[in-house]
């Protein structure tokens, strides 16, 4: 799904009003505990937006491509970033990237308005050398629920979201990687409108393995140790990425 000009426009104000600016510090510190990006590393975000966490990881020295479904967004990016991030419009069902080309991949705010998110989080995986970053609005989060009902009386952009939670997020993952180590957290779980007087309280709350804050983060690493036959074959044949399946034999075991 994308989004035109003037919802992305009215995010990046709500990010620099007092309230927004700290729960948006709260979400990045998460990411940036969880994605671990160092300097010199490729990193793509999947649903790039308006190019806000693209800043993010160049800050931390990586290098950065952001993919998005919308046009207005991606031009919003190129004035932030310029020539500094690499952009392509483009689904995160269908990513236009080779296997294994960055050392990141990551999905924040974006699975929830993919057609198919276990396709989604495939792509992301394929493309994927090193780890893969998940950051949703959590389910059964007090924000989650109040999103989810005010769609019944007025209109609003999480009319075409769906909500996950920490169970779901780990069940799709490990249908394609079984076994794998999942790190996972969360922030902000007060209602937007207490951040004016008790961020002390949000600040003594657990992160990690907490399943109740609104930013739901998740982690896991994609590492290849086995190689099989299929892969010279998978090689020679150039499979495109559109309605790719993992190919029988290929066995992608978690260090």
């Amino acid at each position: 799904m994308s989004f035109p000009e003037e919802i992305a426009r009215s995010y990046d104000a709500w990010r620099e009003t007092p309230t927004g600016h700290y729960i948006d510090s709260r979400e990045k510190s998460l990411i940036l505990d969880l994605a671990q990006p160092r300097g010199g590393e490729r990193l793509l975000d999947v649903g790039c937006g308006t190019g806000d966490h693209l800043w993010l990881f160049r800050r931390k020295g990586c290098d950065v491509t952001g993919i998005d479904p919308s046009a207005p967004m991606l031009d919003i990016a190129r004035q932030k970033l310029g020539h500094k991030a690499d952009f392509y419009l483009g689904r995160a069902e269908d990513l236009p990237f080779s296997d294994d080309e960055f050392d990141i991949v990551t999905l924040i705010a974006s699975l929830e308005f993919t057609a198919d998110p276990v396709q989604a989080i495939h792509e992301a995986i394929r493309v994927c050398r090193g780890r893969v970053f998940i950051g949703v609005l959590n389910k059964y989060s007090c924000l989650g629920a109040t999103r989810r009902l005010s769609g019944s009386y007025r209109s609003s952009i999480y009319d075409h979201a769906r909500f996950f939670s920490i169970g779901e997020l780990t069940a799709m993952i490990r249908r394609q990687l079984a076994g794998v180590r999942i790190r996972w957290g969360s922030v902000i779980s007060l209602p937007y409108s207490w951040y004016g007087f008790a961020r002390g309280i949000e600040e003594s709350l657990p992160v990690m393995n907490n399943p109740l804050g609104a930013f739901l983060g998740l982690s896991f690493s994609v590492t290849f140790t086995q190689v099989t036959i299929q892969e010279p074959i998978r090689e020679s044949t150039r499979i495109e990425s559109k309605g790719r399946q993992p190919l029988p034999g290929v066995v992608r075991v978690i260090k």
